[in-house]
């Protein structure tokens, strides 16, 4: 994998990181994003960036992109070109619609293409790290010759055939919307009697009660009032979306999903364009005291 070029579409705060500890690794990167400021960023890490994929000539091409819609715009470009072909492998890292990931396989594959899907959880803390959880969907075969340049990121988890990646990264985000909205209004409520929002988060981390937004998105994020994750609160209710959706597809009740769709929705339109995911515990505070 060393002696292969790899591009890394989308600079943005999980792309920068990551593409920086595959330099550090070793590995020859080229950074890809049309905007110069991103660029700059993975510049000033020691990495090489270009402003389009037909500049980088890459064998193995990872997408870290918004949605599903921008990583077909960036593919069918980039197979228009000729710049994908056999001998090439596309991993797309991005939190995608798994429905259009399992029909882009086809598209790849008669190009020549090796696709695989491989989200990733553990914010920008674990893309600096490189401690991520990567969902990978794909074939053992794909997955074998990745993994050497996908280990620099984190632990590699083959969770099913092409799409499942992004079917687990969605309920996963699903289920982590829940902890947070749980946890924040647990927050609020506690101070209602007097509990100091410390106190009661000790008690969560050392009982039942605990998660991910208990032990780090609250005393990280929240608690300082910064509330720079670097996950969106939009690109939150799109994975809530995504994991509503394929529960209608498959037929399956979703009760708490479907809530759970509603009320971010609702969150969501009260706070302003690019808000951190974090920032609904903001919400939920004012609205109790507006209630006080």
């Amino acid at each position: 994998m060393s002696d292969r070029t790899v591009a890394l579409v989308g600079l943005g705060n999980m792309g920068t990181p990551m593409a920086a500890r595959l330099v550090a690794g070793g590995h020859a990167v080229v950074g890809v994003d049309p905007h110069p400021v991103a660029r700059a960023r993975l510049a000033a890490q020691d990495g090489r960036a270009v402003a389009h994929l037909r500049h980088a000539s890459a064998d193995v091409v990872l997408l870290l992109l918004p949605d599903s819609g921008v990583v077909e715009a960036v593919l069918g470009e980039a197979l228009e070109e000729g710049l994908l072909g056999p001998g090439t492998t596309v991993v797309d890292m991005s939190s995608s619609d798994p429905e259009r990931t399992r029909a882009l396989a086809p598209r790849l594959a008669e190009a020549g293409v090796a696709f695989a899907d491989a989200p990733v959880s553990g914010g920008v803390g674990g893309a600096e790290a490189g401690t991520l959880t990567i969902m990978f969907g794909g074939t053992a075969e794909v997955l074998a010759d990745v993994t050497p340049l996908l280990s620099e990121l984190g632990t590699v988890r083959h969770v099913g055939p092409v799409g499942a990646g992004h079917a687990v990264k969605a309920l996963n985000n699903l289920v982590s919307a829940v902890h947070l909205w749980a946890t924040s209004e647990a927050v609020v409520l506690a101070g209602r009697y007097g509990v100091t929002s410390q106190a009661v988060l000790d008690v969560l981390n050392g009982s039942s009660g605990r998660s991910g937004s208990s032990e780090a998105k609250w005393p990280k994020f929240i608690l300082p009032g910064s509330f720079d994750s670097g996950f969106s609160a939009a690109l939150m209710l799109k994975d809530i979306r995504t994991a509503t959706g394929l529960a209608a597809a498959s037929g399956l009740p979703t009760t708490l999903g479907e809530t759970l769709e509603q009320l971010w929705s609702g969150a969501l339109a009260t706070l302003p364009a690019g808000a951190d995911h974090t920032e609904i515990a903001r919400v939920l505070t004012e609205r109790a005291d507006g209630l006080s």
